[in-house]
């Protein structure tokens, strides 16, 4: 049952996908991409990463789509016709694609028990964690704890990437306010 939800999930995604890419209205494309993030928030939930839905529904579908809708006060809502032939960023995209799949191959099947994390690291967060940390939700011990600087650190570039778009914006709606009255 679980694979039949993730196949109809990823069938969603996939649609979503092409919807977006085919749009050419940049209000529609900001609202496809946020319930693109809330099917990615359900696959994660699916998969029992809760904490990383958690995240994907809060940036993803909510930061990102507001600052998105920010972003289009300051722009056309229209996308402009491309100018060229878009061939080579077709080539560009088939190649990394291809790399990145061939970086794939070496990685054990999803849900291995022979798999590497299972024999080092997973174990001693499962028996170790309770005890050392205190905590007794693993997944909250290993963020909070064992990769609290990690965390602490991807919570800085967020924060630092959404102040600089906020400044952006901001600076931007001054000049125009500024040419509309006429300075």
């Amino acid at each position: 049952m679980v694979e039949l939800v993730d196949m109809v999930l990823l069938a969603f995604m996939a649609v979503v996908a092409v919807i977006v890419v085919r749009l050419r209205n940049l209000f529609s494309v900001v609202l496809v991409s946020g319930f693109f993030s809330l099917l990615s928030a359900s696959m994660f939930v699916v998969l029992d990463a809760v904490d990383v839905a958690f995240t994907e529904a809060a940036v993803g579908a909510g930061v990102a789509t507001v600052i998105m809708l920010g972003t289009l006060l300051l722009t056309t809502s229209e996308e402009k016709k491309a100018s060229g032939s878009s061939l080579g960023a077709l080539l560009v995209v088939l190649i990394t694609g291809a790399i990145l799949v061939y970086g794939t191959l070496d990685m054990p099947r999803y849900g291995d028990p022979d798999a590497p994390i299972h024999h080092h690291v997973a174990p001693r967060y499962t028996h170790d964690s309770p005890r050392e940390i205190g905590v007794p939700n693993i997944v909250t011990s290993v963020l909070a704890s064992y990769r609290g600087y990690d965390t602490l650190g991807e919570t800085t570039v967020i924060f630092t990437a959404g102040l600089g778009l906020l400044l952006l914006i901001g600076s931007s709606l001054r000049a125009r306010g500024k040419k509309e009255d006429g300075r």
